[in-house]
């Protein structure tokens, strides 16, 4: 049993998704477990940024393909997160009687937790999503929304006016006071895009998921149920914008743009920033080791990687393998996966374990986006390119070929 300790703010850490837009990248594993950057996994950006705004008590919501995110997170030693005194606590969909009832929705999942949070007693509950990539201080969001006194405040991003169709959309009064929020409307009157994170008073929170859970016609989620119910309340609702780096990376498109970031000094995403780091869980590895023949351009190249052959603009995972004569272009390759002598990688991800034969060509040169996504070539876990074979632009392997 949780011990009961005051905790001012408890973070919930939705994880369950199943991210089928990132295809054979997560048929095994959750998103948030998708490794991102050379070393770390989605998941490490949410929950370093509780650590770095103290933010010491975690939920993480869990449902499709649980056990390497489980694995992953395991005592929350990394983060700072192993607590007598709160710390990280993974969630599966709780047990009800003889049988467990899935998630059905973003406000359900907080429903299913109401006894977790209330061991805790908190005043107030973050609600974050495991698939974004960013750094943000929780603790100034948690300011404005104690000082305005609101019942909850969404993050939102300003975006260009030609992508606030894809978002939600909050629309506001010059004090930052949402009167309005249109889900993907396709004639936006504003572009307050919502990153998906919440900070709730939890009182009044609690409230709402209850009346949620017996509306049979709910769809039991915050943009569709729990934001809207509050507003026709007129309860106080507030926007805090957000002015740094953020990307959702649910698709293979974005997930590849915002790795190909980290190479960009001015996509205003640094790793490198000591005052705000990432922290992950890594196993040991030998250094990495370039050989003579080596020629390596604007790339990160992560422990235990071996390169022979030559790597331009590309993110290269621990453990991986490199060949004699391979050229790696714009690509991100993933935890000891295997791209053999003189084969070719252009805009491509190829997956954990995976293996690319010898003079195999994967993706193609691209120089612009196609209705804002790029045609990614994804070798995926464990599946084989047999020697001299083609992967086109876009296409996906999942089995050996």
């Amino acid at each position: 049993m949780i011990s009961r300790n005051n905790k001012e703010c408890v973070a919930m850490l939705l994880a369950g998704g199943q991210g089928t837009r990132l295809g054979v990248l997560t048929h095994n594993v959750a998103k948030p477990a998708v490794p991102f950057g050379g070393k770390y996994r989605i998941i490490d950006f949410p929950l370093s940024n509780c650590t770095n705004s103290g933010v010491d008590t975690v939920g993480v919501l869990t449902q499709y393909q649980p056990f390497e995110l489980n694995q992953y997170i395991g005592n929350g030693q990394p983060w700072d997160l192993d607590r007598l005194s709160g710390g990280v606590y993974v969630l599966p969909p709780y047990m009800k009687g003889k049988a467990s009832e899935w998630y059905k929705g973003t406000a359900n999942a907080i429903y299913q937790n109401i006894m977790f949070i209330d061991r805790f007693n908190p005043e107030y509950v973050l609600i974050l999503s495991g698939d974004h990539i960013y750094k943000m201080n929780y603790s100034e969001m948690l300011n404005a929304h104690k000082k305005k006194g609101a019942d909850c405040t969404i993050a939102v991003i300003d975006v260009p006016v030609e992508q606030a169709s894809r978002f939600g959309i909050m629309n506001t009064a010059e004090d930052g006071k949402i009167f309005e929020f249109e889900e993907k409307p396709k004639k936006p009157k504003s572009t307050k895009a919502s990153m998906g994170i919440y900070i709730f008073t939890w009182s009044v929170l609690k409230k709402y998921l209850i009346e949620d859970e017996d509306n049979a016609a709910s769809e039991n989620d915050f943009g569709k149920n729990i934001i809207p119910n509050m507003l026709n309340d007129s309860k106080k609702l507030f926007a805090f914008t957000f002015r740094g780096y953020w990307k959702d990376v649910g698709t293979i498109s974005s997930l590849w743009e915002s790795n190909m970031d980290l190479l960009n000094p001015d996509s205003g995403i640094n790793l490198s920033d000591s005052s705000w780091k990432i922290f992950a869980r890594n196993s040991a590895e030998p250094p990495q080791y370039v050989s003579n023949g080596a020629v390596i351009a604007n790339s990160i190249i992560s422990e235990g990687a071996n390169i022979l052959g030559n790597v331009q603009n590309s993110i290269i995972s621990h453990g991986a393998y490199i060949g004699v004569g391979a050229k790696i272009k714009d690509s991100v390759i993933l935890p000891n996966a295997i791209i053999k002598d003189n084969a070719v990688v252009n805009y491509a991800i190829v997956a954990e374990f995976a293996t690319v034969g010898e003079e195999a060509k994967i993706g193609e040169v691209q120089t612009a986006p196609i209705n804002g996504e790029w045609s990614i070539a994804v070798i995926g876990p464990n599946a084989v390119v047999k020697d001299g074979a083609k992967v086109a632009p876009g296409e996906m392997v999942e089995e050996d070929r």
